[in-house]
């Protein structure tokens, strides 16, 4: 059940489903650049920290349904923490991002993460991503540090380079494949207990927060 990027997709409006999903990290992590990267196949040296919130989106296919991914991202520094419930209200998946040059920046993974549960419901699907993985002379945190906090605390794991592009669509596709997986199974339950109104309609914005099946979410690569 694979999600189809969809290149160039136009009717905002024409989509199946709308899932929230929210960058999180510390600032400097490369968060802006993966949006930018993801949805407008964009990367800029010069970007600058975000100041405040910015969302972009992209649509994206899968079994025949057009889905659009809302993706909120969010300044990484204390300052702007008032914004913390409004963001993550709705999200129902999260990359949480750390920059594999500077290990502060995983050191404090452990925080963002708790900080996300504490806003969300336990069940949203989060990968943790290790991204600036081209700059691979200057490595502060090994895959293997990556992957085994992923496991410990049952996430989604990949490396990525929001300037080389490596693993970006991957990341992303990762986690609303996994978010259409519930909201499909949910709705496929419904429909065999002949409750209609369980089933999404066109267009309807998903919350899993109150029917997600806990799912193992370990078992995806760095490569």
């Amino acid at each position: 059940m694979l999600l189809a990027l969809m290149a160039g997709y136009r009717a905002e409006d024409d989509y199946d489903y709308l899932f929230k999903v929210v960058l999180i990290g510390d600032s400097g992590v490369g968060k802006s650049n993966l949006l930018s990267r993801f949805t407008r196949n964009e990367f800029s040296l010069e970007s600058k920290s975000t100041i405040g919130v910015e969302f972009a989106t992209r649509s994206l296919t899968a079994d025949g349904k057009v889905i659009k991914a809302q993706i909120w991202d969010t300044a990484g520094q204390e300052r702007y923490r008032a914004i913390t419930s409004a963001y993550y209200r709705g999200a129902v998946g999260a990359l949480l991002v750390y920059d594999v040059t500077r290990h502060s920046t995983f050191e404090n993974v452990e925080r963002w993460l708790r900080e996300l549960r504490d806003h969300t419901d336990p069940n949203i699907v989060v990968i943790l991503i290790g991204n600036k993985s081209d700059l691979r002379h200057l490595v502060a945190v090994s895959t293997e540090d990556g992957k085994s906090f992923a496991e410990r605390e049952s996430l989604f794991f990949m490396e990525t380079s929001a300037l080389e592009a490596t693993n970006v669509d991957n990341a992303f596709a990762e986690v609303l494949t996994q978010i259409y997986r519930i909201v499909s199974k949910k709705a496929m339950e419904a429909a065999d207990d002949g409750v209609a109104s369980a089933v999404p309609s066109k267009g309807e914005k998903i919350d899993v927060s109150k029917d997600v099946t806990a799912l193992k979410r370990v078992g995806c690569c760095s490569t």
